[in-house]
């Protein structure tokens, strides 16, 4: 680790987001001066934390895999993640609940779980021992050697390609699970992760059935105090290397001088200098908004807009006055539908009188995130994004209220009787609160010819000295995805030392 010096080279990282926090890190331990531009009033970005009438509500990610990619980080800075975050494995990863009320435990154990898939399909469980094989192939390939790669030519898709075809990348993840499995609940219980990084499991390239293995591998944990506990140790630890972070700080313009980053400019007139900028704001909207005066060759508005987003997102956050022991603290709620309500909520882009949702119950674990006697939930369902002309002004009600009444009948009996506190976000706040193109929730689509190379680069195409981190950039989305994103990142920019000798030799 190099420390930071006033003669260091500057850095500015815009967005508070996981990406953004992780990026300011790694460019401190490597001797920059960094300054971290947060548009809200505290940092966190997807992962904001709300506190209300005694609750404490996580916006956004919640479920924790890798764990070992912020291991690394802690440790790129010369500290110990465990003197920061106190995180615990959780098992049953979450538990699926079928709209005929049958419920799947994914648990860590093999055994266990062969046992729970003989339970529901004997006649798969030769199936399910073949899919855990494929898994673990495509996750060697697909996660440890491509993920922290840049991807910044085409000749490294070219290099991939066999391996593509080897893994069956080119299909999708329901697609690969059906050669596996016969049963239809087992096909939906195996394939529905992609929709956990804003992917469609009908479209997503297969590469992500490694997200079983990743699960199994690396298990799934929770950060006692919730999501937000993370971001606060990392928001401490880049305070500890002598960075900076501004909040109600919005960037309006990345400036631009002899086509390299030269800084920013804040809505409210400010500019501050920089020598490289690194955006973890939304892929879309740092071309469309913050870039939007510079000429771009590839990434220009009409190539964004024709381009696929992930869906978008309605989470409804509340506490009730009691606690509800047989509900698990991931809870996968299934509805009548998957295919057909897929292809709603991404091909048609309708809002469907019937969901599926994902419930979180974090006091299962903590009981500190709500005051005594009390649970602290938030439920989310996948919806389309903008272009479905949904008026969430008027629908936003009368949908929390249709799934208020779908968990009173399924797993939260007198809900309606119990509820103290509420808040809600719609698509409207994805694209005006976390200005998110489309009000995506995950930015581009993770298929096939968005993902690595075909999605927009680590490095810029467009402007010298700019790089990208988070869910719209290489690798992708989710925590694992974001984070490994800023280590590609890092490994691009020169440590500080290096960037003043070659300002010094090379000083135009």
């Amino acid at each position: 680790m190099t420390a930071a010096s006033d003669t260091s080279p500057k850095a500015i990282v815009i967005g508070s987001g996981f990406g953004g926090l992780a990026a300011a890190i790694r460019l401190l331990a490597k001797g920059w001066q960094v300054t971290v531009l947060e548009k809200l009033d505290a940092p966190g970005g997807r992962a904001y934390v709300y506190k209300q009438d005694g609750f404490t509500f996580d916006a956004g990610p919640t479920i924790i895999t890798a764990p070992y990619l912020l291991e690394e980080l802690w440790q790129f800075a010369g500290a110990k993640l465990q003197d920061d975050i106190d995180l615990r494995p959780i098992d049953p990863f979450y538990t699926i609940r079928f709209d005929d009320g049958e419920v799947i435990s994914c648990v860590a154990d093999l055994e266990g779980m062969r046992k729970e898939v003989t339970r529901i399909a004997p006649e798969d469980l030769d199936g399910f021992n073949r899919f855990v094989e494929a898994s673990k192939s495509i996750y060697d390939i697909a996660f440890t050697e491509l993920a922290d790669q840049p991807f910044d030519d085409f000749m490294s898709v070219v290099k991939a390609a066999p391996d593509l075809i080897r893994l069956k990348g080119y299909r999708s993840v329901f697609s690969v699970v059906s050669d596996y499995f016969t049963n239809h609940k087992l096909r939906v219980a195996f394939s529905f992760h992609p929709l956990l990084i804003g992917g469609n499991p009908l479209t997503t390239t297969a590469y992500y059935c490694l997200i079983a293995h990743l699960e199994r591998l690396h298990l799934v944990h929770f950060a006692m105090g919730g999501t937000g506990a993370i971001v606060k140790g990392m928001v401490n630890l880049i305070e500890r290397l002598g960075g900076s972070l501004r909040y109600d700080a919005q960037v309006e313009q990345i400036l631009v001088e002899n086509n390299h980053a030269k800084g920013i400019r804040l809505v409210s007139g400010e500019t501050i200098p920089a020598d490289i900028v690194v955006s973890n704001a939304d892929a879309a909207s740092t071309y469309r908004s913050l870039l939007k005066d510079h000429p771009r060759k590839r990434w220009t508005d009409r190539k964004l807009a024709k381009a696929n987003y992930s869906m978008s997102l309605f989470v409804w956050y509340f506490g009730t006055n009691k606690r509800y022991e047989d509900v698990y603290h991931h809870m996968m709620i299934l509805g009548p539908r998957y295919e057909e309500l897929l292809k709603d909520i991404f091909k048609r882009k309708l809002l469907a009188k019937d969901f599926s949702l994902y419930l979180h119950r974090p006091t299962m674990t903590d009981p500190s995130l709500a005051p005594e006697g009390c649970d602290t939930f938030y439920v989310l369902a996948p919806v389309p994004h903008l272009d479905s002309g949904t008026d969430w002004k008027a629908q936003a009600e009368p949908y929390r209220k249709a799934i208020e009444k779908r968990l009173e009948e399924t797993v939260l009996p007198g809900l309606s009787d119990s509820i103290v506190t509420s808040h809600m976000l719609t698509p409207i706040d994805f694209q005006d609160r976390l200005l998110s193109y489309k009000g995506a929730a995950f930015s581009l689509e993770p298929q096939l010819f968005q993902s690595a190379w075909f999605r927009p680069h680590n490095r810029s195409e467009e402007v010298e000295g700019l790089y990208l981190v988070g869910a719209g950039t290489h690798p992708g989305a989710g925590l694992p995805g974001v984070v490994s994103s800023a280590k590609v990142v890092a490994d691009l920019v020169p440590d500080a030392h290096a960037f003043r000798t070659n300002r010094v030799t090379n000083p135009a």
